[in-house]
């Protein structure tokens, strides 16, 4: 296959493909610190049974919100290339704290320590992966987001795949903690990636004070993003997207840690199963990823992107109520992050493009932080009541379909609203300025 055959398969263009590479390796580095270390985040999350799991996600919540003017601080004060930099630094630093811990007093280590990585973990896993897709709304332009944020995403499905497959064959022969330092490698890979990425010539020319968006700081209050979403329809319309698509997530992940936990008694076999489960998902997602996604957007709109999760997750807590099996189980969870991650995600994502340079790391630092949070906390006590009221599935299925029909809803409303917002401006035209659709 010609190299132009290439680029129209994957809808490049002439100078894109470098960009492309590389931020297709920016998200590797990214996925496989984060799938290294989350079953182990999960496992011990476990260990003081589900109820401690559901204070957990309240205890992130509220970190998320604290951290967020501490970030929206960095954003006004530092440039671009710096507090990206720094974001990361601090998550490498971390982990390298977390490694001497281990290490050198592992008296210190039990269940509270447990719940503060599972915390910490959390908050870490929000903050890298917004960044990234920060830094890509930032730097690509909406036309350019429709047709190459999935062919990026397959960087982050392929370290989604590689980082359970890399700790399985080094946990034993190096110890738990080394995974740790690696993760941090990782990070510190992404920093040079970051710089390499923002550095690389964009189409068109640039004058360099006006135009170059590491120039010039980008200013605003620490507190700016929040009043920003609540000021915006547009940015109102999102967070309600992310808060019931994490709701719907999160019912999903508690339906699956009971399920493994009544399969699974032992912390190792219960991580070992968690691992398996998110390795082999990637594969379905890989496969859109390549294949689909970029078309699908492309040619059907945002819109149906953003609609078709929904859709399919009602669909599947309907078949999950019905038939209540682990492998049914299994089977949503595939479809949910195929869909989520291979579609759903670059259509998000591509709707922070048409919005001003500060909301786009502020106000989606808030969005995907705080707000993802609040649909887990949501989500987690809700099947809390609903398993101590006996309905179980059955009651989840009666919250879901009704709850996916406003999330196609909002999809529909949020997929249209970009194109016009798309259509009203320059590609270029969206990084200067500071104000979101209203």
């Amino acid at each position: 296959m010609t190299t132009g055959k290439i680029a129209d398969v994957f809808n490049l263009r002439r100078g894109e493909g470098a960009p492309v590479l590389v931020a297709g390796l920016f998200f590797f580095c990214i996925l496989t610190a984060l799938m290294m270390l989350r079953p182990a985040r999960d496992a011990l999350g476990m260990e003081r049974g589900l109820d401690s799991v559901r204070w957990l996600f309240i205890g992130t919540a509220v970190v998320t919100l604290l951290v967020n003017p501490v970030f929206g601080w960095l954003v006004a004060r530092l440039r671009r290339l710096h507090f990206i930099s720094a974001t990361y630094a601090f998550f490498a630093l971390s982990l390298v704290g977390f490694w001497a811990l281990l290490m050198f007093a592992p008296g210190a280590i039990g269940a509270r320590s447990g719940q503060v990585f599972y915390v910490w973990f959390s908050v870490f896993n929000l903050f890298v992966t917004m960044v990234f897709w920060a830094l890509l709304a930032d730097r690509f332009s909406s036309d350019q987001a429709k047709r190459l944020f999935a062919l990026i995403a397959v960087g982050g499905t392929l370290g989604a795949i590689f980082g359970p497959w890399l700790a399985a064959r080094l946990a034993e022969p190096l110890g738990t903690p080394a995974l740790l330092l690696i993760a941090a490698g990782f990070l510190g890979v992404s920093i040079a990636l970051a710089c390499w990425l923002v550095r690389l010539r964009s189409d068109g020319p640039r004058d360099a004070a006006v135009h170059d968006p590491d120039a010039v700081r980008i200013g605003g209050s620490a507190l700016a993003g929040i009043r920003a979403v609540f000021a915006s329809r547009y940015l109102m319309g999102i967070a309600g997207y992310v808060v019931i698509m994490t709701i719907v997530a999160t019912f999903i992940y508690f339906t699956r840690l009971q399920m493994v936990a009544a399969a699974e008694t032992d912390l190792d076999a219960r991580t070992g199963l968690l691992g398996n489960i998110d390795m082999w998902t990637q594969v379905a997602v890989l496969v859109l990823q390549v294949t689909l996604t970029g078309h699908i957007i492309r040619r059907l709109g945002l819109a149906f992107a953003l609609a078709l999760l929904p859709i399919a997750m009602a669909v599947g807590f309907i078949g999950l109520a019905i038939y209540g099996s682990f492998l049914v189980l299994i089977l949503l969870e595939a479809t949910n992050k195929a869909i989520q991650r291979g579609l759903t995600r670059p259509a998000r994502e591509t709707l922070f493009t048409v919005i001003g340079r500060e909301d786009k790391y502020k106000a989606k630092a808030f969005i995907d932080t705080f707000v993802y949070r609040v649909g887990d906390v949501v989500g987690a006590q809700t099947e809390g009541v609903l398993g101590r009221l006996g309905m179980a599935l059955g009651g989840l299925v009666s919250v879901v379909v009704p709850l996916a029909l406003v999330w196609a809803a909002l999809g529909i409303w949020l997929g249209r609203a970009q194109q016009r917002q798309a259509d009203l401006e320059s590609p270029r035209s969206t990084t200067d300025g500071n104000t979101a659709p209203r």
